[in-house]
């Protein structure tokens, strides 16, 4: 497995993939562990994760650092991310006896009530785009719950793998709580059918939510996909139209475009259609490139294959009628950068409307009304984040929760996962919530029990 910096190309570290042996000794680790972690208090539980709050406040430049080195992201989101980590911890350590508590329920029975239990071992297949926070908003919950986890995570980011996994034997966790298994994705399916793993989460794209997806039918495990999205943006005739722009260029720049709830398509009324245009350029135009280690807004994307994968969705979109106003090209300089890129005239049957563009790159669409607006926004295989942006609160609630059609659903704000708030999608992007009391829930046998 090869970590390589997207800055300049230099290998950072190769690491070896765990043997067979090594990863069975991994999984009879975490079926002992499980017994007495099961047993362990809420009070003792919250206790660690609290210390590992502190732990990755302390060290959130190290970390940084880290995922700066391996993804490319720039260094204050890269602090931020992990800043982000120990809240989703000190959250969980702080609200999972209100979320795990026996629910009474009045039947003929003298007693009889709703209990949390863990399920065990749970698998995490994780990606690279958020290396510390995807992994962290899978454990805190899952951990608390009582289970413990086994993470895959994704190969250009297997330094952050191990140093979660070192952060976590820090701060005191018994060893097989949490661990980090370095394989390729051609041994999946060998650890989700063991019968150590008795459910699996992946984060990643489509097309491995229907891989893993299909092997955790196979084997009968329960699964929680979050998978891609394109997320529509409507900005409404009477939406504040700075705010507006800002918003859209922050979510759509924000880790160099590769996020699933990054917003991807901007569909705007007919009537502001070109001021709004205007301002949203500009804050595209004025966003800086450049070392990840500076104060930058953006630097490379991910991998350089990656990037390679987005111009070609650029220039078959270009290639069936859009048209490219803003960036669109290669640079020259060393390392996997992609210019902030605003495509309009963009329709249904192109790549920037039909797929998930995994970058710095806007659809702009021009749509007639509100209703229209709605239309092409759920005209979508994807179903993640929506946002809408209008003055009228009680129309943007409406809109919000009524006609989009997607998981988690923003008025005036870019979307963004909260530890208070259920995360997770519909259609092809996934199923399944994390965060929230239903991330807690999520790997849980919730068990009925009744007293005569």
């Amino acid at each position: 497995m090869q970590s390589i910096n997207p800055f300049n190309g230099r290998v950072i570290k190769v690491y070896p993939e765990h043997e067979p042996q090594g990863v069975v000794g991994a999984l009879d680790l975490a079926e002992q562990s499980f017994d007495e972690w099961r047993r362990t208090t809420l009070v003792d539980r919250s206790k660690l994760f609290s210390t590992l709050a502190s732990l990755l406040r302390k060290d959130a430049e190290e970390y940084g650092q880290l995922i700066t080195s391996e993804m490319g992201k720039p260094i204050a989101s890269s602090i931020a991310e992990v800043q982000k980590c120990a809240w989703v911890c000190d959250y969980y350590a702080n609200h999972a006896a209100d979320f795990l508590r026996v629910r009474e329920v009045r039947t003929e029975a003298k007693r009889s009530f709703v209990s949390y239990q863990p399920l065990g071992a749970i698998l995490a297949i994780m990606p690279w785009n958020f290396p510390f926070w995807q992994v962290f908003r899978f454990a805190a919950p899952t951990l608390m719950a009582g289970n413990v986890a086994l993470l895959k995570h994704a190969a250009n980011v297997s330094g952050c793998a191990l140093a979660i996994e070192n952060a976590f034997s820090k701060v005191g966790f018994a060893e097989g709580v949490f661990q980090t298994l370095i394989v390729g994705t051609d041994r999946v399916e060998d650890l989700i059918k063991h019968p150590t793993i008795k459910g699996v989460s992946l984060t990643g794209s489509e097309t491995a939510g229907k891989a893993v997806g299909s092997l955790a039918g196979k084997y009968l495990k329960p699964s929680l996909l979050e998978l891609g999205g394109s997320d529509p943006y409507i900005i409404l005739a009477d939406a504040d139209l700075e705010h507006a722009a800002r918003q859209c260029c922050d979510s759509r720049l924000l880790n160099a475009g590769q996020s699933c709830i990054g917003a991807k398509r901007f569909i705007v009324v007919e009537e502001v259609y070109d001021r709004f245009l205007q301002l949203f350029k500009q804050g595209m135009e004025a966003a800086t490139m450049g070392d990840p280690r500076t104060a930058v807004d953006l630097g490379p994307m991910a991998r350089m294959d990656l990037r390679d994968q987005l111009h070609v969705q650029v220039e078959r979109s270009v290639a069936l009628g859009a048209e490219c106003i803003l960036g669109g090209y290669v640079p020259k300089a060393m390392g996997a950068f992609y210019p902030p890129t605003i495509l309009v005239d963009v329709r249904k049957g192109m790549p920037a409307f039909d797929e998930e563009v995994f970058g710095p790159v806007a659809a702009v669409i021009r749509v007639q009304d509100e209703t229209e607006a709605i239309a092409v926004a759920n005209d979508s295989r994807f179903g993640l984040g929506a946002s809408v942006f209008t003055k009228d609160l009680e129309k943007g609630r409406r809109l919000a929760t009524d006609e989009l059609e997607a998981g988690c659903c923003f008025v005036n704000q870019f979307v963004k996962s909260d530890p208070r708030l259920p995360f997770g999608g519909i259609k092809t992007s996934g199923y399944g919530r994390e965060l929230g009391i239903d991330g807690m829930h999520a790997f849980c046998n919730t068990k009925s029990v009744w007293m005569e």
